[in-house]
């Protein structure tokens, strides 16, 4: 009978960032640096970085790390970010991470979700 081993592979922190001060939300260059910031913060290594900002507003973007990446998109308009932080080896620290970027973009109402991700099955 398969058993699941205990330490997944990676674990992927997903957040609801509502009442998000607005005026970051719709500043790439802001984004790119809380992000770039949150990788390091998190121990992971940066690969890339990609952002685009949208008219009239909004930005979107991800820093691919080599264990994995950190996404954003978000609403300024309803101060809202919604954002992915995927790591894998247990040398990172998505929640860390995660805080920061909470913390930077001033939320009020965060809503974190917390999922392991590849967790290995053995006989």
């Amino acid at each position: 009978m398969a058993q699941v081993v205990e330490t997944p592979i990676g674990m992927h922190v997903v957040l609801d960032l509502y009442e998000c001060d607005p005026e970051i939300l719709d500043d790439m260059e802001k984004i790119e640096e809380i992000l770039t910031k949150a990788a390091e913060v998190a121990n992971a290594t940066i690969i890339d970085k990609r952002f685009h900002k949208f008219s009239p507003q909004g930005v979107s973007g991800v820093v691919v790390v080599s264990e994995s990446h950190i996404a954003i998109h978000t609403w300024p308009e309803h101060g809202y970010a919604a954002v992915d932080v995927y790591t894998c080896g247990d040398h990172t620290m998505p929640l860390k991470a995660s805080e920061y970027i909470i913390k930077e973009l001033k939320c009020k109402k965060p809503t974190v979700v917390k999922l392991d991700r590849g967790l290995l099955f053995k006989e």
